[in-house]
């Protein structure tokens, strides 16, 4: 219930969200009737966000959008409808700019099936995701390590992560997401990388030499060290059990 709302708050906490992620122009896959342009306004670098739903297209193909068109791509529960994860996930990925972001959150298996499946919870779940198991309980069960995998090696993952901030874990049975706080899922961040990067293989550190300000203040730091190595000749630190 409300899942792209729950989540506002915490991003709003994170600086990488608010200048990094949500950024230029984006799309929010399967965001009806919670989308996430409702807090366009609470991300200042956000210019604007499509709401892509049935009536827009098959969100497994994202037929309706060209490649390397979007700075965002935004997904909260949709993947879990799809009848291809993989597919889905890379045509999601396939319309990403490079250097732009993927913000992907599903339910966590254990979080929200709990056990059962197919979902008690939501009928038209047609898989479950763990962030790695070795075995599961549920016959449908999708490793997400395993299908970022696929992306190839223009996929930069920044994380993974459970959300179960507000989830009980000493109650019996019962889907927690009916309440207003708890999101029983998991949260997967993407950076798509540039052909240059991929080509490099990785991200290596700019050659463009920063203004005389910024220098002056980051070679200081460097000074400021090795006057401090210099001034402890033979002494090395944490060391000194000396009386105060």
């Amino acid at each position: 219930m409300k899942e792209c709302s729950k989540s506002i708050v915490r991003r709003l906490h994170d600086p990488d969200m608010i200048r990094r992620v949500f950024r230029g122009v984006g799309v929010d896959i399967g965001g009806k009737p919670d989308p996430l342009v409702l807090y366009k306004a609470l991300f200042p670098l956000m210019e604007s966000v499509r709401t892509w739903d049935l009536e827009d297209g098959d969100a497994q193909d994202m037929a309706g959008l060209p490649d390397a068109s979007m700075d965002f791509v935004h997904s909260s529960h949709c993947l879990e409808h799809m009848r291809d994860p993989a597919m889905a996930l890379g045509n999601w990925f396939r319309i990403l700019r490079p250097g732009g972001h993927l913000i992907l959150t599903v339910p966590d298996e254990d979080l929200y099936e709990q056990g059962v499946f197919p979902s008690t919870f939501n009928r038209d779940h047609k898989w479950t995701f763990t962030v790695f198991k070795s075995r599961s309980w549920s016959p449908r069960s999708l490793n997400l390590i395993d299908l970022v995998k696929g992306l190839g090696e223009a996929c930069d993952v920044r994380h993974i992560k459970v959300i179960d901030l507000a989830y009980r874990y000493d109650l019996p049975r019962y889907d927690q997401t009916l309440g207003p706080v708890s999101e029983s899922a998991i949260e997967v961040l993407i950076r798509k990388r540039p052909e240059q990067e991929v080509a490099q293989g990785g991200r290596l550190p700019a050659t463009r030499q920063p203004d005389d300000e910024v220098r002056l203040h980051l070679n200081q730091y460097r000074d400021d060290q090795r006057t401090l190595r210099e001034s402890n000749p033979g002494r090395p630190p944490f060391k000194n059990l000396s009386e105060l």
